[in-house]
């Protein structure tokens, strides 16, 4: 009787655990959202990171554009 009572009280720690897994993971994901709206992006934010990229993308090509490793012939 008493290996039915271990068995019996093991499945009841396993459901409380799952249930205290589920709600961690509740409580978590209600403290991730966000309290405001998303706003749309203006015409100049867009302007702006378009700006942002193309300017990483040119400073990237004269890296390697003047990086002894790689040999780049202008036409």
């Amino acid at each position: 009787m008493n290996g039915k009572m271990n068995g019996v009280l093991a499945m009841v720690m396993m459901g409380l655990e799952r249930l205290v897994v589920t709600l961690k993971s509740k409580l978590r994901s209600l403290k991730m959202k966000k309290p405001y709206d998303k706003i749309d992006k203006s015409d100049s934010m867009r302007v702006e990171l378009r700006s942002r990229k193309a300017q990483k993308l040119i400073e990237k090509t004269l890296k390697v554009a003047d990086s002894p490793r790689n040999k780049s012939y202008a036409f």
